[in-house]
């Protein structure tokens, strides 16, 4: 057997006995401490996507109260949705991929793994696209390529090492980071003129926007911001050894760490004009300028280890492939998609926030209440092919958000969008499950 042959080949017992485990429940040695986890909950929640979030707020809503409510609202509805599916996460000490086999069947898994990890790896492009932007300039050109070539094999390198790579990037990225916005919200309050003035120029900005938005849109843009993230929150709560580090790990990522970046975007968006802190302090100097760039390109570090992190553990676990070749397969698709999907963030959020809420009903409907909580790992070696309840509340779901969100059967200045689908495809699960289309233990 040649060194392919070996670094391709799947041992079960070798990925089991791994650090990250993406094949089976984690035993007790295999979870991790208090610091490390709720460490690492920091570096993943200050992702940059607040940053692209905050800045489109900024350019059509006025940011108090607006802008203010609108991000509590929908990261409040994150962190519900990601503390709900984190506590699964914690009690089974399973990652989604082994969470939708159980729930979905072994061979009915393949339709949420794929679908999630699919728009993982699109998030990761435009974190690559992003890395190219933030140091080149522009987002073409042979500068922007190159650089964003860099940043995906740097990215899928430092990911090659699984959570511990994650934890060797986070603690950097928020120093810098939170150091960065702390500057950036007083350089744009400053240059407004003070904070009334502030307020002024942002009434004035939403008022004459081309795109003004809505309360309910406002807090679907921040839904589907992260959503993603919320109902893969097992991959980190698994490792938790106590219930309420589960539940703080998307305190720390929704409520903390997501809310600060998007006022920072935001502050930018409506002063400056632009989410990216490094456009407005390139004038500041050859120092702010290049601390403001360190600071953002260790935030899209984390952002695109954490988003390649999470398809590869789930990809992993269902396709029966190590994780270091799925870590390469999915870094090399994300590296290729970023050289041209950055342009289109706004359409991929609206997207996300339309399909991917109804993945996760079926998890919650199942476990809180058709197993009522009571789960043994023995049951994933009994699960069915597939569980015609969970697609069916998935399909339903997705079409419900989809129809919301284009003002069929629902308005969508009426109900979130997100929301709708999530609703939907918990409460079409239960009544088919009710009506025996799913098995009630395994």
């Amino acid at each position: 057997m040649n060194r392919f042959e070996r670094w391709w080949r799947y041992d079960s017992e070798a990925e089991k006995n791994s650090a990250d485990n993406p094949v089976a429940p984690l035993s007790d040695g295999q979870r991790r401490g208090t610091g490390p986890l709720l460490t690492l909950a920091f570096g993943w929640g200050f992702l940059v996507t607040g940053l692209f979030v905050g800045g489109m707020l900024g350019s059509g809503q006025v940011f108090w109260p607006d802008i203010v409510a609108a991000t509590f609202a929908g990261n409040a509805a994150n962190f519900v949705i990601g503390a709900l599916v984190g506590y699964i996460g914690y009690r089974t000490a399973c990652n989604s991929g082994l969470l939708y086999q159980l729930v979905y069947g072994k061979f009915g898994a393949f339709i949420p793994v794929m679908i999630i990890a699919l728009l993982l790896i699109g998030w990761q492009g435009i974190v690559v696209g992003a890395f190219g932007v933030a140091w080149a300039g522009e987002s073409q050109g042979t500068a922007f390529y190159l650089v964003a070539l860099l940043a995906g094999t740097l990215f899928t390198i430092t990911t090659y090492f699984g959570v511990k790579g994650l934890e060797w990037v986070s603690m950097p990225s928020v120093s810098v980071l939170v150091l960065v916005g702390l500057y950036s919200i007083w350089l744009n309050v400053d240059q407004a003129g003070g904070w009334s003035a502030f307020l002024a120029l942002s009434a004035a900005r939403a008022a004459g926007s081309d795109t003004p938005l809505t309360m309910l849109k406002a807090v679907n843009i921040v839904i589907g911001s992260w959503i993603v993230g919320a109902i893969v929150m097992p991959e980190y709560t698994r490792f938790a050894r106590k219930a309420w580090v589960a539940i703080a790990i998307p305190f720390i990522v929704m409520i903390i760490a997501q809310w600060f970046l998007q006022v920072v975007g935001a502050l930018g968006g409506v002063v400056s004009g632009t989410f990216d802190f490094t456009v407005y302090l390139r004038e500041q100097g050859l120092f702010i300028m290049y601390t403001g760039i360190v600071g953002m390109s260790l935030a899209l570090w984390t952002t695109g280890d954490a988003n390649l992190y999470l398809p590869v553990i789930q990809t992993a676990s269902v396709l029966r492939r190590p994780q270091r070749v799925m870590t390469v397969i999915c870094g090399l698709i994300g590296t290729i998609v970023g050289l041209g999907i950055y342009q289109h963030f706004m359409d991929w959020i609206e997207f996300l926030a339309s399909i991917v809420p109804p993945l996760i009903g079926p998890v919650i409907a199942h476990y809180y209440v058709i197993l009522k909580t009571r789960f043994e790992p023995g049951m994933l070696d009994r699960v069915p092919a597939w569980n015609p309840a969970a697609v069916i509340a998935y399909l339903a779901g997705a079409a419900a958000a989809v129809m919301n969100s284009h003002d069929i059967l629902v308005r969508a200045d009426t109900m979130v969008p997100a929301l709708t689908g999530l609703f939907v495809s918990v409460v079409v699960y239960i009544i088919a499950a009710l009506a025996g289309l799913a098995p009630r233990s395994r």
